[in-house]
């Protein structure tokens, strides 16, 4: 790669919603300085659409600075390149410079804005882009972009002033203004924070964050665009995926992206609730519907009004309920238990199941006509071994970030024995077994982990000869786990579980994050009833 050097673009396509139009009175004249991000505020911390965010940004900047084109560059720090994430760049769809190179990468390095009335004869000007693209800069001024701590992380800048004429340091102090604002706004975004993970361990890959969502494998990019155009409007969505994968992160971004974010979002766990109660939780009672019911207690619909109401493990809810939820989706309204009175709710329903619904349809124990009304956008998350190893490793240091810095201990390193094999094992428990992992490892481990700290069983165990449903042909090794059905998977790490807390079934559910109910059931369903 040549020392300034234009690269292709992955990058999710803008979301079918619009952000906030271009005033007609910034169009005819320039908007004071400190109206340049006002109209974007809503927008800060919603990043389903972070690209158009910060291209509308850097539309609006040029606009401000009447300027005829505007870049927003990022400091790789693992590379120490700067590349434009946000920019007027028709020509290509991105480039890189070296620290130090150019006005941005001097801006950069030195830290200290820099205006350029005239490129020629400038020993900081860097003439190999303006051949690159075709483009002939005239006037350019640039400036650092600052974090809390008062570190440069970044570089905007503007090139040639619309009209004629070069750019001045007032012109200058005014980006200056602007980028404060700019920082302040970025900050609140995944994209700093990865910026900042990928500072902290330059060993690691770069990661994409999607909505607090880390991972840029092709099912999950997938995914995102999906979640894209599911976002601004009001339609019913089912997650459907193995417990584990990350759909509540995916629920909150729909959320977060809809025309619902400032209301509320509501979450019902069905199988957390024994089955008596999930109907009182999601439509409240009436006073004295039953024993105790001393006053009218709203329930999660009502709460959620106006917001979302996502509910989880859908595929444990009741018959007797389903009906009452198939009447909210199709009228948005319901009795309380003991009620009589019709209550009128404005609520989006986002729902999540590890559930094979179709099959629980057939054999009658889910109703066909719910089951359509809550798949009009179905979403398949995909597992985490099939993410591939990049994303195992992106989560990995994800997580041992974030689980040092929970329990206040210095950041250990990952080391490569340990690495291979995370990247080995093929995750029954997906994300939340992972993060699970790494957080025991983290506690466990003295300045670097190692394969030894990894709560993890033996990659060459083979099934028990007491496991029924144990394939009995295939021998794991080291370079090809045993391949074992789901039903296998999960019988047996319910056992590893149960033994681990000693039979107690309250702490294995707790640890598995399912409901007491939910574990009794699955015990009896692969026959371990009497083993816990």
């Amino acid at each position: 790669m040549s020392a300034a050097s234009p690269e292709p673009c992955d990058r999710l396509s803008p979301a079918p919603f619009s952000l906030p139009p271009l005033p007609a009175a910034m169009l005819s004249s320039p908007p004071d300085v400190s109206q340049v991000l006002l109209p974007l505020g809503g927008l800060v911390g919603r990043e389903v659409d972070l690209d158009a965010f910060l291209q509308t940004l850097v539309d609006r900047i040029a606009i401000t600075l009447q300027a005829d084109r505007g870049t927003l560059w990022l400091l790789d720090p693992v590379r120490r390149e700067l590349f434009s994430r946000a920019a007027h760049l028709p020509e290509v769809a991105q480039i890189r410079v070296k620290l130090g190179q150019g006005v941005a990468g001097y801006v950069a390095e030195a830290g200290e804005p820099v205006h350029v009335p005239d490129p020629r004869g400038e020993r900081r000007f860097f003439a190999d882009i303006d051949r690159m693209t075709g483009y002939r800069t005239i006037s350019l001024a640039a400036v650092p972009l600052r974090d809390a701590a008062g570190a440069v992380y970044g570089v905007l800048q503007v090139l040639n002033r619309l009209g004629g004429g070069p750019f001045t340091e007032d012109d200058t102090r005014k980006l200056t203004d602007i980028a404060a604002q700019v920082s302040t706004a970025l900050q609140s975004t995944s994209l700093y924070q990865e910026l900042q993970r990928a500072k902290d361990q330059p060993q690691a890959p770069v990661g994409y964050f999607f909505n607090r969502i880390i991972g840029e494998a092709p099912p999950l990019k997938a995914l995102y665009r999906l979640v894209q155009k599911a976002a601004p409007t009001d339609a019913t969505v089912l997650l459907r995926g193995e417990s584990g994968c990350g759909k509540e992160l995916f629920a909150r971004a729909i959320h977060v992206n809809g025309p619902r974010r400032d209301k509320p979002f509501v979450k019902v766990d069905c199988a957390a609730l024994p089955a008596a109660l999930i109907e009182n939780e999601l439509f409240g009672h009436e006073k004295g519907a039953f024993t105790g019911a001393d006053h009218r207690m709203p329930g999660k619909f009502e709460a959620a009004d106006g917001g979302t109401v996502f509910i989880d493990e859908l595929g444990e809810l009741p018959q007797a309920v389903q009906g009452k939820l198939l009447r909210v989706l199709q009228d948005r309204e319901f009795e309380r238990v003991g009620g009589t009175q019709a209550v009128k709710v404005d609520v989006r329903i986002v729902a999540a199941t590890h559930r094979d619904l179709p099959r629980m349809v057939a054999e009658g124990r889910f109703r066909e006509d719910l089951y359509y009304r809550i798949k009009v956008v179905e979403l398949l998350l995909p597992p985490l071994r099939e993410r591939g190893a990049e994303d195992i490793e992106r989560l990995a240091r994800h997580f041992v970030a974030t689980a040092a810095k929970r329990h206040r201990l210095p950041v250990p390193r990952l080391g490569a024995t340990a690495l291979a094999r995370l990247k080995r094992y093929r995750w029954p428990g997906n994300v939340r077994e992972l993060e699970n992992c790494i957080e025991s490892a983290v506690v466990l481990s003295e300045g670097e982990i190692l394969e030894e700290h990894l709560p993890l069983p033996s990659l060459d165990r083979a099934p028990s000869p007491t496991e029924p449903d144990a394939p009995q042909a295939p021998t794991a090794t080291p370079d090809a786990p045993l391949l074992l059905p789901l039903a296998a998977v999960e019988r047996r790490h319910i056992l590893r579980v149960l033994e681990a807390v000693k039979g107690n079934r309250t702490a294995a559910a707790r640890t598995l994050e399912i409901g007491r109910n939910t574990l009794a059931r699955k015990l009896k369903e692969y026959g371990l009833a009497d083993e816990g």
